[in-house]
Order: C-alpha cells, then sequence, then structure tokens
C-alpha cells in the first residue's frame, strides 16, 4: 500500500499592493476573423467600400435625386460610410502586411464608435429614402415619371453596405467589452 507523500510548499513572494498590475501578465483576446487587422475585417471593409460606390453611383446618375432630402442624406450619409470603411481598410491592410495586432482598447474604443455612428447614418438614410421611394412608388404612383428602379437599387445597396457594417461594428463592440 502506498502514502501520499506531502512535498513542502514555498509561500509566494509577497507584493506591493500598490504596483500589483506589473505582475499580472494581461491576456489577450485571440483574433476573430471580421475584427480589425484580420482578413475578415478587411474582407467586411471591402464589402461596405463596394456596396457604397454603387449606391452613390446609381443615385448620382439619376437628374432629379437633388430635389428629395432624404435622398441627398442617403448620398451623404453613405459616402461617408464609403471614406470611413476605405480609411479602417487601409489600417487593416496596414496591419496584416506587418502582422500587427489592432487589439489595443484605445483602437478597439475608437473603431467601435465609429462602425456605431456610421452603421446608424446609413441605417437612418436607407430607412428614408426608402420611405420616399414608397411614397412616390404606392402612394403616389409616379415612378413613370421619376426613376424609381435607380432609387431601389441604391437604397438596396445602402442596406447592403449597412449589413456588411454590422458584423464589424458587433465584433468590435464585443471585443471592447472583453479588453476591458
Amino acid at each position: 500500500m502506498s502514502r501520499p507523500t506531502v512535498h513542502p510548499v514555498e509561500p509566494p513572494p509577497a507584493r506591493d499592493v500598490a504596483n500589483q498590475h506589473q505582475y499580472q501578465p494581461r491576456v489577450r483576446m485571440k483574433q476573430v476573423q471580421g475584427m480589425p487587422g484580420t482578413r475578415g475585417g478587411l474582407t467586411l471593409r471591402s464589402l461596405q467600400v463596394a456596396f457604397g460606390v454603387v449606391s452613390v453611383s446609381f443615385m448620382a446618375t439619376t437628374s432629379d435625386f437633388r430635389s428629395v432630402t432624404a435622398f441627398c442624406y442617403l448620398v451623404i450619409a453613405v459616402s461617408l460610410q464609403i471614406l470611413w470603411s476605405l480609411l479602417l481598410g487601409i489600417v487593416d491592410v496596414y496591419a496584416i502586411m506587418v502582422k500587427r495586432s489592432l487589439g489595443k482598447p484605445v483602437m478597439i474604443r475608437f473603431f467601435a464608435i465609429g462602425d456605431g455612428i456610421m452603421s446608424t447614418l446609413t441605417f437612418a438614410a436607407a430607412c428614408a429614402s426608402a420611405g420616399i421611394t414608397v411614397l412616390i412608388g404606392n402612394d403616389l404612383n409616379r415612378c413613370s415619371v421619376n426613376h424609381c428602379v435607380k432609387f431601389e437599387t441604391a437604397i438596396s445597396m445602402a442596406f447592403l453596405s449597412w449589413f456588411a457594417t454590422m458584423p464589424s461594428f458587433l465584433m468590435n463592440f464585443w471585443s471592447l467589452a472583453n479588453s476591458q
């Protein structure tokens, strides 16, 4: 019959409470595809830019979009979305090329706030424009005079741009909650 052996254990060294954070290593979160600095994040940014460019292009080819405030709002909001996504796409390309993580809390906060604002602007503009298009097409029966098909295509592309923005926002927001 064997008996358990007890080995003496030395107590851990006393730590200064004021400098305790220096001794505890921070655990970094794993890079999940869709987060900034990953190929998934770059794909989402590319989709945002592509859908936004198609949306603005279709809206700009109509001659009368300037007469409706919601359509002007759509063009401005989606143009801002394109600029924001293009800027962050460039940052993603740089981070992928130099194999750098963009997981610092300041960066994550910047991305999360920016994506939240851009997704809200794009969604609001697409909804307002969709309401005007329904008014023109269904209630006023004036689609033959207006460019309803181009308006609907531009609005659809704006919604698709928003659908590509939401995963970016949710991943950044989730990362922000986990980095604290």
